[in-house]
């Protein structure tokens, strides 16, 4: 295969003495979506927010493009093309769209004012390819549905040129249209050749969603899988047990 978009290998990481994350190497490749399942204090969210910036870890190393990398805040991981979507989305709800899309980044004219039109033509461009029915763009993002507020989230990363991103339970709170709207924009970002890292504990939306999936149990990595090759049952006795299905019991 080609060189992973990003490797995190051996990585571990410890508060007060208890491993949150103990020696776990997980890895993702261009165009890939990568479940990663597991109960809450499996580890899953701390491996991650190691990546995105959040965390620094104890140890381990970490591969982008094959090059080893240093992330010791977000600035360093957005500078690795690196972006988080966490389930708060962490919009301003009294914003809109394009708003939204340049918060922190604004666009300004020469004379050093917001060039609100400038930021409302790119947003319009932007989410007319990620999600052309999206129409809401002169309100604020509190009147949208989750499935609008998600796709704004999404086009923001994008924008500012995301090749890894972190979805962390991207369908949660979505009703059947809404879950599909957004699988339909993950696979967008697939053919891009982005790569996701998404984080659920719902195995359905894990096998809908994603060609591989990483387990991890009191943090440590149960293993990896192809979703071809598992079921349903696979992933959730992977979770439960701890049990990998490659491992033929004796």
């Amino acid at each position: 295969m080609s060189t992973p978009l990003v490797e995190m290998r051996g990585i571990s990481i410890a508060f007060g003495g208890v491993k949150a994350v103990d020696d776990v190497s997980v890895d993702l490749y261009p165009g890939e979506v990568v479940g990663l399942l597991g109960h809450n204090g499996a580890g899953k969210s701390t491996l991650i927010k190691i990546l995105s910036g959040a965390y620094a870890k104890d140890s381990g190393e970490v591969l982008v493009n094959g090059q080893q990398v240093t992330i010791h805040n977000p600035r360093d991981a957005r500078s690795h093309n690196i972006e988080t979507i966490y389930q708060t989305l962490a919009l301003a709800d009294n914003l809109d769209a394009a708003s939204n899309l340049f918060l922190g980044r604004e666009l300004v004219t020469k004379s050093g004012l917001l060039d609100e039109a400038a930021m409302e033509a790119e947003c319009r461009k932007i989410m007319g390819r990620l999600n052309p029915n999206f129409t809401k763009f002169s309100d604020p993002v509190s009147a949208l549905s989750g499935g609008q507020r998600q796709s704004v989230a999404i086009a923001r990363a994008v924008y500012f040129n995301a090749k890894i991103l972190i979805m962390d339970e991207p369908t949660a709170a979505l009703g059947p249209h809404e879950t599909q709207m957004v699988a339909g924009l993950i696979q967008q970002l697939k053919e891009q050749g982005i790569g996701i890292f998404l984080i659920d504990h719902d195995v359905h939306a894990v096998m809908e969603l994603c060609d591989r999936a990483s387990v991890m149990k009191n943090g440590k990595l149960v293993g990896t899988v192809n979703i071809s090759d598992v079921t349903d049952d696979d992933l959730l006795s992977m979770i439960i047990l701890g049990k990998n299905p490659t491992q033929k019991t004796q």
